[in-house]
């Protein structure tokens, strides 16, 4: 959609641009400060596998710097058991760094080849601990793993680390989300309003169009009702997807852009659309306005104005209960209850 958008190819992307790697590391790339956006550090709202609370944190942790950094924490983050209670404790503690700490399952074969064991050997130690394997085999086995592995100076660190590993990522699978997550990255950074349409028609999963479009006081307010919910486990999973809208939301108008109203005759069925600096939202977004009923307003409005909310009703397929929402947030403007006709106005 990116590319539709704009007319760039992703692949001819640079995936070492400065500005771009910035936004895993702070906020300057976007123009704001982490108090604009409730104190979040990093600019890695809404790309890909770096997006979530759980990978920021590791980004702040680990202090990425290079497409080799974000690779190593792709491959960190998707696997089971090798960061929480693992990497990251090696980390914090200064026993290793996010370039020694074993982050994709790759890591193990070449690190152990390197060290001097024998390739085959490499291979079988990088099979028994990717697939949670390193305990389970017999012992001894495993303390002929060991034993080779020290011969060859291998820290014990990293042979404890192995033996608490239950899973782990394929660095190629790693790298292909890292270049998936700079590319859209680079959207964020060189064409903001592109990249806010393209998220919000894709990937966000709840809306609140009338705070959305209530300016950046309302957004903030309703973040932080939703933030309280969530502290006293409140919250309901369709508010924690919201916040999650929200956040953008919160960013892409503290970045200078608008968030428009539901537009009877300009707003899409499903995606949003851009007008100049500002976003308007398409009819799926309202509260229980569905797909079909979105898609047959844009049929019901291509064969001429609605001229009362009788009649959206009945040609757009809109219920009642949807009309009123849609009238009370001002989307009809005047449009009169029904069809009245004058006796008089055959005569004029």
């Amino acid at each position: 959609m990116l590319q539709d958008l704009t007319g760039v190819d992703p692949q001819t992307i640079p995936l070492d641009s400065p500005e771009v790697m910035s936004l895993f590391q702070n906020t300057s790339a976007l123009g704001i400060e982490p108090e604009d956006i409730g104190g979040c550090k990093l600019g890695a709202l809404g790309i890909p596998e770096f997006g979530t609370d759980f990978a920021m944190q590791m980004l702040i942790d680990t202090k990425p710097q290079a497409f080799s950094d974000l690779v190593r924490i792709a491959g960190l983050s998707h696997g089971t058991d090798v960061w929480l209670g693992n990497a990251q404790d090696l980390i914090k503690e200064g026993i290793a760094t996010l370039k020694t700490v074993i982050g994709c399952r790759d890591d193990i074969m070449v690190y152990l080849m390197h060290a001097g064991l024998n390739p085959k050997m490499a291979f079988t130690i990088m099979e028994r601990v990717r697939k949670g394997r390193w305990l389970k085999i017999s012992d001894e086995e495993r303390n002929g793993y060991i034993q080779a592995m020290r011969d060859n100076n291998v820290p014990d660190w990293y042979i404890e680390s192995c033996g608490k590993i239950k899973y782990m990522f394929p660095k190629a699978h790693a790298a292909a989300y890292v270049l998936m997550a700079l590319r859209v990255a680079y959207f964020k950074v060189h064409y903001p309003l592109y990249y806010y349409c393209a998220y919000f028609s894709i990937r966000a999963k709840a809306f609140d169009i009338k705070t959305m479009s209530a300016g950046l006081d309302a957004v903030k307010e309703r973040m932080a009702e939703i933030s309280t919910k969530r502290k006293n486990n409140e919250a309901s999973n369709v508010e924690i997807d919201l916040y999650t809208t929200l956040e953008l939301v919160n960013e892409m108008l503290e970045r200078g852009f608008k968030f428009g109203q539901l537009d009877l005759y300009r707003s899409d069925a499903t995606e949003f659309i851009i007008d100049g600096d500002t976003l308007i939202p398409p009819f799926v977004a309202m509260d229980g306005l569905g797909e079909n009923v979105a898609k047959q307003i844009v049929k019901a409005r291509e064969e001429g104005e609605f001229l009362s909310k009788m009649e959206l009703r009945k040609r757009g397929g809109v219920s009642a209960t949807l009309v009123e929402k849609m009238d009370e947030m001002g989307i009809l403007g005047n449009m009169p209850e029904d069809n009245q006709l004058s006796l008089f106005d055959d005569f004029f």
